[in-house]
């Protein structure tokens, strides 16, 4: 079981000022940011528990479970809280992620007790029906039609995810496998909510115009009456397996056109033999992918059309092992092999080449403006805290990013694609379109919490 987390009283981070902390006598874990620009606020209550967590067999129980947190508990009807939240003008949802579950409620700053009543009552007491269940199954399960099965890109992106990650808790996908979906039961469900839901395996963000010892007076008389769990496991560490070769796979399903995926293990925040290294990944990311300036758009898209699109994606901050991915459609002409072999031209160009200074002044203007960007919401702010705590990462290490990359140099850069990008670490999954039957109806998905 986890090891019991202090009570600490508020206090004033060291790092911001405007951040205050606290830890409640029953484990939940309060940080508050004070933004005053306007009268808004916005609270989520952020779960260590995503789809990492679960293992074979109920794949997708973390999102089901987020959609029926909004089925009621015995104080709240079904549809209250939903109803409660709009008649106060206010905006909530949730969203399920791999290492996390969190809902949120966005109001005017005087009506956050309501935000807290509701959440505090729905963190042990939600009633699950198994006729709520079956409803929403079914609608969890069209969601998967409509945005993974139904989507030719969407699908290739989910078997060369579990190509990729062999043992990782990566390797499902959010939502779950189909055949996981259909056998899952309510009580599937329950076990879960008892299992991960309380408040010493919670995490409770508010940001905006409010006052830090207010919104920890609230909490206390709203939150400190749940009852913490005494059972929360301790997760194991599951790292994935060193990948000794290149993996590829081709998927045939029915699209319009090709679709390539390129993957590369990579370091994280978390796991990386040095602390700057994903920083460089980053910037290395912005060089190929930052932008209509950047080589991806320049040479490939623009300069020899081989790319009708092609774009990069890479997350320093998460706690498992992470992808470095490029992906792409083909240009009119032009094959998938060509456009492979282009991408591959161009991190050969990193490797060998030299990044100017202006690239790396550009990419460092990107992130500071994206920062400044990020500081507009109030709704960021709190995301980009909720989610760094719960994944064990720390809010602070947020705040650093912009002096970290700030210091990563030209040579880390090539570093980090010299070391990374090679094809032992790689895996390609190749969409091969196959004709489409026109007379199958389109689908569209129900429900509103689905990610």
């Amino acid at each position: 079981m986890q090891t019991p987390i202090k009570p600490q009283a508020l206090k004033p981070s060291t790092i911001d000022p405007k951040v205050y902390e606290a830890v409640l006598d029953n484990g939940l874990k309060l940080i508050i940011k004070e933004d005053n620009r306007a009268p808004v606020m916005v609270s989520q209550v952020w779960y260590k528990v995503g789809s990492s967590y679960e293992h074979n067999g109920i794949t997708g129980v973390s999102h089901v479970l987020e959609h029926m947190m909004f089925k009621g508990t015995k104080k709240h009807p079904p549809g209250e809280f939903s109803r409660i939240i709009a008649e106060n003008g206010g905006r909530e949802n949730a969203f399920t992620g791999k290492d996390y579950t969190a809902y949120f409620q966005q109001m005017e700053n005087m009506r956050l007790p309501i935000s807290f009543e509701l959440e505090a009552d729905r963190m042990r007491n939600v009633v699950l029906l198994d006729d709520e269940f079956q409803k929403e199954i079914k609608v969890v399960m069209e969601e998967r039609r409509m945005r993974t099965e139904d989507d030719p890109q969407a699908m290739t992106y989910e078997q060369f995810n579990a190509t990729a990650f062999v043992n990782s808790p990566y390797h499902a996908p959010i939502i779950g496998w189909m055949n996981d979906l259909e056998n899952m039961t309510v009580d599937d469900l329950a076990e879960w909510y008892r299992i991960w839901y309380a408040p010493n395996n919670a995490t409770l963000v508010v940001v905006g115009d409010i006052k830090a010892d207010e919104v920890y007076t609230l909490a206390k008389k709203y939150f400190a009456s749940v009852p913490a769990s005494n059972n929360i496991p301790q997760v194991k560490p599951r790292q994935e397996v060193t990948q000794l070769g290149e993996r590829r796979i081709i998927v045939k399903a029915p699209a319009q056109l090709p679709y390539l995926i390129m993957g590369y293990k990579a370091p994280s925040i978390v796991n990386t033999p040095e602390e700057w290294e994903p920083y460089a990944m980053d910037v290395l990311a912005y060089v190929l992918d930052g932008g209509n300036s950047a080589r991806f758009s320049k040479n490939l898209v623009r300069g020899s059309q081989v790319a009708a699109g092609v774009s990069t994606s890479y997350d320093a901050f998460t706690p498992g092992q992470e992808l470095m991915i490029f992906s792409g459609t083909p240009g009119q002409g032009h094959d998938v092999k060509a456009l492979e072999k282009a991408i591959r031209a161009e991190l050969e160009a990193v490797k060998s080449g030299t990044i100017s200074a202006r690239e790396l002044d550009r990419i460092k203007a990107q992130v500071m403006a994206a920062k400044v960007y990020e500081l507009d919401s109030v709704f960021y702010q709190a995301m980009s805290i909720g989610m760094l705590e719960t994944t064990g990462i720390g809010w602070p290490t947020g705040e650093a990013y912009v002096d970290r990359i700030k210091q990563v140099t030209a040579a880390q850069v090539q570093q980090v694609a010299k070391k990374y990008l090679i094809d032992d670490y790689l895996t390609v999954a190749i969409l091969d379109p196959q004709p489409i039957d026109s007379s199958q109806p389109r689908r569209a998905a129900g429900g509103r919490h689905g990610r």
